[in-house]
């Protein structure tokens, strides 16, 4: 990375980006086509990161081919007259949601879509919310009194009243908080918390204690939704309607950020008997629905979500049989779909295996509620090279990492 564009953050992005990219030599990138990333210096990784975005792969020629004509009709619309790009997305987007989530507002990021959620849920005197420790939800005020971490609120406290946090996966600890004054929140798989995957049958538990309390419940899909863990959304797999689920990451198609808060017609009432109740100038903007439509498009007719289900079974294999040499400094390997989680003993060796990867060209996240665990979130359109690559990157860096911290006699086997 040249030595400008260090000093550019540190002025002006943030001193902490700038110091850590530095000291950890990380290239500078300048592109992405597919699965790959391409450097300044000419490398070219594999992006198993960008926290779920690019299901469809970077520069998908569906998505780009249908957001270039979009830009050159028109990228922003008066948001006084309606604009048929944003009819057209939802009703794509709603023809692949689970039954009777046929009500949609678009926002830009997945935090948004959860102030969305928030205010659907005062808007039915739903006044508490109630989350799960680990969870993340984003990190504007609302959605931040969500997401269950000290680290992230004390500094901005303050936060939204009334919001208690559970275990997650402790049903017993939930219906102790849930009546009919509640909204609940939950992840089908916690992305940021380590990709915890709950216990068979935990969210339908959920979905039951709702009704049957008359709670309101919210599905954040944000990361899991689209395909990502090899079904259209964790709610089909588990056979749960909620109330309310959130989209995004993969709804951008990789290109445009956007994301979507989709309601049953009785969750959304509020917002049809006042249209100008919950707004954004840039929300439904014509470039983000072209993208939209086109990236449910594209998941369809190219049968992303059963290759997202085949890839991730695969990949979890390999990976999990190419740790056996680090098992000593690995506790878990663990995932759904393309969703995969490396749980280190320690964040340090984490940290040390993550760039090892990055030496081998594969990008990787660690997890933010979680920082002993790498995840992996590969797009579905992963050509087979590029799969025997990534195990063969993964492998190398395995041994390089055995290299620096070997098993000792006191070691057990993960």
């Amino acid at each position: 990375m040249s030595s400008s564009v260090f000093d550019i953050y540190r002025r002006h992005l943030g001193e902490g980006l700038g110091r850590v990219a530095a000291m950890l030599h990380t290239p500078l990138e300048v592109g992405a086509t597919g699965t790959v990333v391409h450097t300044a210096d000419g490398r070219q990784l594999l992006n198993c990161a960008g926290y779920g975005v690019f299901f469809v792969g970077a520069g998908n020629p569906v998505v780009l081919a249908a957001v270039r004509d979009q830009l050159e009709r028109q990228a922003l619309s008066t948001r006084v007259l309606l604009n048929e790009p944003a009819a057209r997305a939802a009703e794509a987007l709603t023809s692949v949601a689970p039954e009777g989530l046929v009500k949609v507002h678009f926002s830009n990021s997945g935090a948004e879509a959860v102030e969305t959620a928030i205010k659907i849920a005062r808007a039915n005197g739903r006044h508490r919310l109630v989350s799960m420790h680990s969870g993340y939800h984003g990190k504007t005020v609302g959605a931040l009194s969500l997401t269950a971490r000290s680290l992230y609120q004390d500094p901005f406290r303050p936060l939204l009243p009334e919001v208690t946090h559970v275990r997650f996966g402790d049903l017993d600890e939930l219906a102790a908080v849930v009546d009919r004054d509640v909204c609940v929140v939950v992840e089908p798989v916690q992305s940021e918390g380590g990709v915890i995957i709950p216990q068979p049958g935990y969210l339908k538990a959920v979905e039951t204690l709702c009704r049957d309390r008359g709670a309101m419940l919210v599905l954040d899909e944000v990361m899991t939704g689209l395909g990502r863990l090899g079904t259209w959304w964790a709610a089909d797999r588990d056979g749960v309607r909620p109330d309310v689920l959130l989209v995004g990451k993969a709804l951008s198609g990789g290109l445009v950020p956007v994301a979507a808060t989709l309601a049953t017609e009785e969750a959304f009432a509020p917002f049809d008997k006042d249209p100008y109740l919950h707004t954004s100038t840039f929300s439904a903007n014509p470039l983000a629905m072209a993208a939209v439509r086109a990236t449910v498009e594209v998941i369809r007719e190219e049968k992303l979500v059963e290759r997202a289900a085949d890839l991730g079974a695969r990949l979890l294999a390999a990976i999990t049989e190419a740790v056996r040499s680090i098992g000593h400094l690995v506790a878990d390997v663990r995932g759904a779909g393309l969703l995969i989680g490396v749980e280190f003993r320690s964040g340090m060796h984490a940290a040390e295996f993550l760039m090892d990867l990055l030496d081998n060209d594969v990008v990787v996240n660690h997890s933010m509620n979680a920082h002993p665990v790498l995840r992996l979130t590969p797009p579905a359109t992963m050509t087979p090279d590029e799969e025997e690559r990534l195990v063969a990157s993964f492998e190398r860096a395995c041994a390089a990492l055995a290299a620096r911290f070997p098993a000792t006699g006191s070691d057990s086997p993960a």
